[in-house]
């Protein structure tokens, strides 16, 4: 949502999406900055996000207004600062310290947007950096991307199946979150679609959305199916039986069923657990 856009974050308040990102950046014209921080701080301190994350993107700290930014956020009651434009770890570090610097609560983390060929070529040395940073997240973004390498955003995103795959492996390394970009055609369903799931199928853990109709197939998507549900729970009772007390592999439903599988069967019932308390 545009920093600068009150009626636009109110709305937030009412969509049924985990994180809302209130935009310093790409969403706010150069001479509307200061302004857009003043309306972000009063919007998160009069409050009424519910679970909902509260996420506040920056402009790019080597920007004019990247300091200022850090710098209004640090008594505001948010969840995480996203990043753009990150290329490096040098680039995470000097976050972490002008929040350090600028009194951040320990719990407030650091997303990173991951959409410069310099960030693609630096993905490990960036993950890593979440073993003595507040880094937390990542966050893909392809427009940029696109517009740096002229890799072409076409349907199914072919050309950028190799930086979707990286941007995960990397996150997964150092336990990140990984959240893909936004899809641009607004009135596409089947393109949304089909990205969701190409995203859901790499690993991602759910996908940015720029308009409120992208949300419901998002949140379908990327929750767990009735038949996922179904196998994960056959997978856990199958596991806690005493009868199988030490057994490390079994056959369930015509399946090899091992340990690992009962760690994604949990996980996927937790997330289960988790979205049901979000209601």
């Amino acid at each position: 949502m545009p920093g600068s856009n009150p009626r636009a974050i109110a709305k937030a308040r009412t969509l049924p999406a985990d994180a809302v990102a209130l935009d310093l950046e790409d969403a706010v014209a150069p001479d509307a900055k200061a302004e857009a921080r003043r309306t972000i701080a009063q919007e998160l301190n009069e409050g009424g996000f519910g679970k909902r994350m509260r996420i506040v993107r920056i402009n790019a700290l080597s920007s004019e207004w990247g300091a200022d930014d850090i710098a209004a956020m640090a008594n505001v009651p948010c969840d995480a600062i996203l990043a753009p434009k990150v290329d490096s770890a040098t680039d995470v570090k000097a976050l972490a310290t002008a929040m350090a610097n600028a009194g951040y609560p320990q719990h407030v983390g650091l997303w990173a947007m991951i959409e410069t060929p310099q960030a693609i070529l630096n993905l490990a040395e960036i993950a890593a950096c979440a073993q003595d940073t507040p880094l937390a997240g990542f966050v893909l973004g392809l427009n940029d991307l696109a517009k740096d390498t002229g890799m072409a955003q076409k349907p199914g995103r072919a050309v950028f199946q190799p930086v979707l795959t990286m941007s995960v492996i990397a996150a997964r390394a150092n336990g990140l979150l990984m959240i893909d970009g936004v899809c641009n055609a607004l009135d596409d369903d089947a393109r949304m679609e089909a990205e969701c799931q190409q995203a859901r199928d790499c690993g991602f853990d759910g996908k940015t959305v720029i308009h409120p109709r992208q949300i419901d197939p998002a949140n379908r998507i990327f929750a767990p199916s009735a038949d996922e549900i179904a196998e994960a729970q056959a997978i856990v009772d199958a596991f806690a039986d005493p009868a199988n007390a030490g057994t490390g592999a079994l056959r369930i439903a015509g399946k090899m069923v091992e340990r690992l599988h009962l760690v994604q069967a949990e996980a996927c019932l937790a997330r289960v657990r988790s979205i049901a308390e979000r209601g």
